[in-house]
């Protein structure tokens, strides 16, 4: 009886093993950035990564939330970040409407304020797997990664001075207008 039951499980899981091989292998599962869902996949993304984080260590911030630090930190996500995640104010840009999952806009409504700063820079410096979230580790320095964490970490709570440097287009006062060209000569 024993052994009936061993192999019954031994079977059940091949099965599951076999079916969710198939799935795959016959291109059933969806792999187009459009296509819907497979059954649980954000549920099983969402666990996965949040159980991982837990296991971190949590290390404070190493530089401070000042205007310094944040205006760098603008800089960074200016140059590597808003083409995925927005910029205050702005649309979703086209690349972010074409991404599955989509990426979160950290400037529009619900972002990354609420995660702890070591957990921003965990993935930034990392990347998230199957996101399309890259890792920056050997492409920005650890302080620049600790910058831009910082700044997400306080985005509804930036000075002007940064929001300003977020800015698409540069506010108006601080504009230099263009000076007046010289007539053609003939």
């Amino acid at each position: 009886m024993l052994k009936g039951l061993i192999v019954g499980i031994v079977l059940g899981v091949l099965l599951v093993a076999g079916g969710v091989y198939f799935y795959f292998s016959s291109g059933r599962a969806p792999v187009a950035t459009s296509a819907a869902p497979m059954p649980f996949e954000k549920s099983f993304a969402r666990i996965g990564l949040h159980a991982y984080l837990d296991k971190l260590p949590h290390p404070e911030p190493q530089v401070a939330a000042d205007e310094t630090n944040l205006l760098a930190g603008a800089k960074v996500y200016k140059e590597n970040c808003a083409v995925c995640h927005g910029l205050p104010g702005e649309p979703k840009s086209l690349i972010a409407q074409g991404m599955y999952p989509v990426p979160p806009q950290l400037f529009h409504g619900v972002g990354v304020t609420d995660d702890d700063a070591w957990e921003s820079y965990w993935k930034v410096e990392n990347g998230i797997r199957m996101t399309g979230m890259p890792g920056f580790k050997d492409r920005l320095t650890e302080p620049q990664i600790w910058q831009v964490s910082v700044l997400v970490k306080n985005a509804d709570k930036m000075p002007t001075s940064v929001r300003n440097a977020l800015a698409s287009v540069p506010p108006a006062e601080t504009m230099v207008p263009a000076a007046p060209s010289a007539p053609a000569k003939k």
